[in-house]
């Protein structure tokens, strides 16, 4: 007699299950990618560390891209049936990102150290040409929008300086690169302004050779002031005896010109007045002959050939006088002395002592030499 259905069924049943319970336990199971997305972590970890976010950013940039598609797959595949899961593209991306987290490391480390000696480079060639810009023109009446960018120009230079000290390389290059082109467009104006000047030093050292020579032959005083040194020199005998520090006219450059352009003239004078009342409002004071025959003449001929105004006025009242010594040319076109210094040249010079007012005692290399 045959066993029953039912227990036919049974045992068919249990079949099943134990065929069911070998096939789990001895089917492979894909094992998640747990090491591969922690090495990739650990790079992107290391790259950062390293800056690559700043100086190999691409490199860094598709680390990150790679890794954040890892992590895309790996929660796609764990949404699967346990034995359909398919890590390959999982390991395969975090592979990638720790290909390029290392690279972009490496990158790093040579690009920052690349930039650093760079950035040395251009501090120490920007403060080099802060200190010509200082040597050469900190007292040279320039335009207001050129000393404004003087001033943007080194303070961007300072704050780089401090950027760099930082660690702060890019942004230590850029406020190179912005104090650099400020600066050297300055110096390049201010140098073309100042070699036109000086093609002038002709005329002025026949005027100082003329004015040693007066004063070498008559055993008398005479005056030189140089403008761009700002030195006041008295001589005697055709020697020098004194010399003093003078504050200019606040546009000292060039010729004066007019009335009110605040510029101290230049040319051969005399003292035509020795003033210690009160009708100068400078302590005691020394009036030169200005304008005299050759001013007038230049004035008249500049405004024939039209560049200066009908309306202009020539300058007059041209002093040396006291109240000096604020380190700053501030007169509207005298020259100012310290009141203990008028004293002493008012003692010795008189009505007629020869004063002459050039733009340099030397020539242009001489003057940015000294």
């Amino acid at each position: 007699m045959g066993k029953p259905w039912w227990h036919i069924l049974f045992l068919s049943g249990i079949a099943i299950i134990i065929t069911l319970i070998v096939f789990l336990l001895f089917y492979p199971v894909p094992p998640p990618p747990v090491s591969e997305m922690k090495y990739a972590l650990e790079t992107l970890a290391l790259a950062r560390e390293n800056e690559a976010d700043k100086y190999s950013n691409e490199l860094y940039r598709e680390a990150c891209v790679f890794y954040d598609s890892a992590m895309t797959n790996w929660k796609s595949e764990n949404e699967r049936f346990i034995y359909k899961r398919n890590y390959d593209k999982v390991v395969a991306f975090a592979e990638l990102s720790s290909k390029m987290a290392l690279q972009a490391s490496e990158t790093s480390l040579n690009n920052s150290t690349n930039l650093k000696i760079n950035l040395q480079e251009n501090l120490k060639e920007l403060e080099s040409l802060i200190k010509k810009i200082n040597n050469s023109f900190h007292a040279y009446p320039l335009t207001y929008e050129v000393r404004n960018n003087i001033s943007i120009g080194k303070m961007l230079a300072r704050e780089s300086r401090v950027a760099f000290n930082e660690r702060n390389y890019l942004l230590a290059e850029e406020g190179i690169v912005k104090s650099k082109s400020l600066l050297t467009s300055s110096y390049d104006y201010a140098n073309a302004h100042l070699r036109s000047y000086f093609k002038l030093y002709p005329q002025w050292k026949m005027w100082i050779d003329s004015t040693i020579a007066i004063s070498h032959e008559n055993h008398d005083y005479s005056i030189i002031i140089d403008k761009f040194s700002h030195m006041f020199f008295v001589y005697l005998d055709g020697e020098i005896i004194s010399e003093f520090i003078a504050e200019l006219g606040e546009n000292w450059i060039g010729d004066k010109k007019r009335r009110g352009d605040k510029a101290t003239p230049e040319g051969m004078y005399k003292i035509v007045k020795k003033i210690e009342d009160d009708s100068t409002g400078y302590y005691k004071a020394l009036l030169l002959d200005y304008p005299n025959a050759e001013d007038t003449v230049n004035f008249r001929r500049e405004i024939e050939k039209g560049s200066l105004s009908s309306k202009a006025r020539i300058g007059e009242k041209i002093e040396i006088h006291g109240e000096g010594g604020r380190g700053a040319d501030w007169t509207s076109g005298c020259i100012a002395l310290r009141n203990r210094e008028i004293d002493s040249v008012y003692m010795f010079v008189s009505i007629g002592t020869p004063v002459t007012i050039v733009g340099s005692m030397y020539n242009l290399r001489q003057a940015l030499n000294r």
